[in-house]
């Protein structure tokens, strides 16, 4: 069964409920609320309205009034918010940096940077991301590997979307210098939690490669993804992200475990594994290609 917002009953709770300012809220349980009202954060704003009803009844109605309002107002203030901004503004997301360098019985260097910016609107979501990997050793370069894609979406409702996405990539060692995609599809929010969300795609999709051996591939293809995040632990979460393209001739499966943990302000360590599996690589490139990073990511 679908769960409805509660700011569906916001107006029937604060029609029926006493006013907040007659009724005498415990002192203890008003600074806790005020505390996190100023704080602006509503995961903590609903625990203690629920919380505060089991403590004392009598006053757990109006801090239930007072939280429904908050919300209420914060919803609107928000699509105001929205609807004045511009294309430009409201932009969040982070930058992901890492790198090594060894020298004595190896002169090996290495690095890696990621960049993921997204903007959420009323009815439009834009998601971008770009990643570059680069190895050399001796100053041979052993591994090279480049990704930029772009995917709005069209929100239907809460939980699902359209959406439409186009991506670059490049990496002769997995055997392609150049590959385009494109793929439009259907995509669902299947939880959507403050802790753990999961989003999955599916869709057709559009393939051109062009391989090392001079080869030249293009496909229709299908197109799937999950995206899967959850928190642990305050300040720790894990992320895995999937993705498949099938197709007649070399299909792609790809996929990256993360490990998030926050540090001090907007700076947070990570460490994450990817791996990309190609079913038909040109003859003197491998099928499966992994990459370990350990970066310091910067959110904004």
């Amino acid at each position: 069964m679908r769960r409805l917002s509660p700011l569906l009953f916001a107006p029937f709770l604060l029609a029926n409920a006493p006013d907040p300012q007659s009724v005498m809220i415990p002192e203890t349980i008003r600074a806790m609320l005020d505390a996190a009202l100023e704080a602006g954060n509503e995961a903590d704003v609903n625990t203690i309205a629920k919380y505060a009803r089991a403590a004392d009844p009598l006053s757990g109605d109006a801090v239930l009034a007072i939280a429904e309002k908050w919300k209420a107002d914060r919803a609107a203030q928000r699509t105001q918010v929205i609807r004045q901004a511009s294309f430009l503004d409201l932009w969040s997301g982070k930058a992901e940096v890492g790198g090594y360098l060894t020298t004595g019985n190896s002169d090996t260097a290495g690095g890696t940077a990621v960049l993921d910016l997204n903007r959420e609107g009323l009815r439009w979501r834009h998601k971008f991301h770009a990643q570059a990997d680069y190895q050399s050793n001796l100053n041979i370069t052993t591994r090279e590997h480049y990704l930029a894609s772009y995917e709005p979406n069209y929100k239907i409702d809460d939980r699902a979307y359209v959406y439409g996405v186009g991506q670059y990539e490049g990496d002769r060692f997995l055997g392609y210098y150049n590959r385009y995609s494109t793929s439009i599809g259907a995509g669902y929010s299947v939880i959507k939690t403050a802790g753990t969300k999961l989003d999955l795609e599916l869709g057709p999709a559009y393939r051109h490669t062009e391989f090392t051996d001079d080869t030249v591939q293009s496909s229709l293809a299908a197109r799937g993804t999950a995206n899967f995040s959850i928190r642990i632990l305050s300040g720790l979460s894990v992320s895995q992200v999937a993705s498949a393209y099938v197709q007649r001739f070399n299909s792609t499966l790809s996929g990256t475990t993360s490990i998030n943990a926050k540090l001090i302000g907007p700076l947070s360590a990570a460490l994450s594994y990817s791996v990309q599996y190609e079913s038909e690589p040109p003859i003197g490139s491998v099928s499966t290609d992994t990459t370990s990073r350990a970066s310091l990511v910067y959110s904004f």
